[in-house]
């Protein structure tokens, strides 16, 4: 019993033994043993080397400095030239309410409690941008054309309160003037020249973020289309607009929309949205269009469009296409001449019918109404009519009516 007792204390005296002695070894091995951890790991060998190559602060400056000059490119380059010339635009606008009568429209009780009729003080905003060093601002006639007050802030934070040069319901543009010298200002591009497709870039201040920071939201898109011609809104007439998918959004209104070369091609102004919201539909005022619009505000303040025609029209339907030869359903057709009148002095008859203006086809009156309303006093309008079945160019010199 005593020699089976010293045996089975040998054997575990051993056992301890041998265990301390592996475990010695294995804790002392060679540091190239250190290696297996990371090939038993199987699939972690990227991550070890990626912290293998942690850089010194040189090695990271380095990097930096080239990821940062391979970012730059044409479109920051763009944004860099052209953040410190656009602003926010506050305004306070003086609005009529008419009061609901509990009576509702009723002309009988109107004679007795009348048309009641409130003023109250509202705030809006939009953008704008500068286009002289002096101080002078575009934007648009429905951000700031009816404001009592206009408090315009530039990216360095400054406020400046902005005076109303002009304004023009028709296109719906208008210039304000803030006194300044040496400021930042944009350059103005050329619209004809822009290329559907090309990168553009809008600048602004949607939802009133530009009062964050002082600084303008960037969003980038391409040219849609152009020439795309909208439905008048509230008696401002959109023709020929630049169509973009950069967001634009409430707020924007107003500010620059820039190609690729940090020009202003366009004035931001209309978008379509069931929510107020950007669905990829943005339009912009050509800036070609714009430029005339600022030199005449500019030197006057308004623009003149106190003119009248002497023509009366309606819309052709397939009863007159068919009644007067025509392949097809277009124009419009002069009702009446007016004695007198800039019409008759241009040779218009009554049966006339207008097919172009200015080289623009005219569908419908909506279409011709709308070049006459953009025109000015003393323009001439080139129109080509069919008469007898005959094509004929006549041209209509806007006048002024007498007083």
């Amino acid at each position: 019993m005593t020699k089976r007792l010293i045996g089975i204390l040998a054997l575990t005296l051993a056992a301890l033994v041998g265990g301390g002695l592996i475990g010695y070894g294995l804790g002392h091995a060679p540091e190239k043993n250190q290696e297996t951890p990371a090939a038993t790991a199987g699939g972690n060998e990227a991550f070890e080397r990626a912290f293998a190559l942690q850089a010194s602060a040189e090695q990271r400056d380095s990097v930096a400095a080239t990821v940062t000059t391979g970012r730059r490119n044409a479109i920051t380059h763009a944004v860099a030239l052209a953040s410190p010339a656009v602003v926010g635009i506050n305004v306070i606008e003086l609005r009529q309410y008419r009061q609901i009568s509990p009576w509702g429209d009723d002309p009988f009780f109107r004679q007795f409690f009348g048309d009641r009729t409130y003023t109250q003080q509202v705030a809006g905003l939009g953008s704008g941008f500068l286009i002289s060093p002096d101080g002078y601002i575009l934007t648009n006639d429905h951000v700031a054309g009816n404001a009592k007050e206009i408090t315009v802030t530039l990216t360095s934070g400054k406020q400046y309160k902005a005076t109303l040069v002009g304004t023009d319901l028709i296109t719906d543009i208008a210039l304000l003037k803030i006194d300044g010298k040496d400021l930042p200002y944009v350059p103005l591009g050329n619209s004809e020249d822009v290329l559907v497709g090309e990168w553009v870039i809008a600048l602004g201040n949607p939802f009133g973020l530009f009062d964050i920071n002082d600084k303008p939201t960037v969003t980038v898109g391409v040219v849609s289309n152009t020439g795309m011609k909208l439905e008048a809104q509230d008696g401002r007439v959109y023709r020929d607009m630049i169509q973009t998918d950069a967001a634009i959004n409430s707020g924007n209104s107003g500010g620059p929309l820039l190609n690729a070369l940090g020009e202003v091609i366009g004035v931001n102004s209309v978008i379509y949205s069931p929510n107020q919201g950007n669905i990829g539909l943005g339009f912009a005022i050509p800036i070609n269009r714009v430029k005339s619009i600022v030199a005449e505000l500019r030197r006057s303040g308004k623009i003149e469009r106190e003119f009248w025609t002497g023509l009366e029209i309606q819309a052709v339907d397939r009863r007159i296409a068919r009644y007067f030869g025509l392949d097809r359903v277009q124009g419009v057709i002069v009702s009446e001449v007016k004695r007198s009148s800039p019409a008759e002095r241009a040779g218009f008859r009554v049966g006339d019918i207008v097919i172009e203006v200015n080289g623009e086809k005219i569908n419908d009156e909506a279409s011709l109404i709308a070049i006459a309303d953009e025109a000015r006093t003393g323009d001439t309008l080139a129109m080509k009519v069919i008469r007898d079945r005959k094509e004929m160019q006549l041209s209509l010199r806007l006048e002024k009516r007498a007083l």
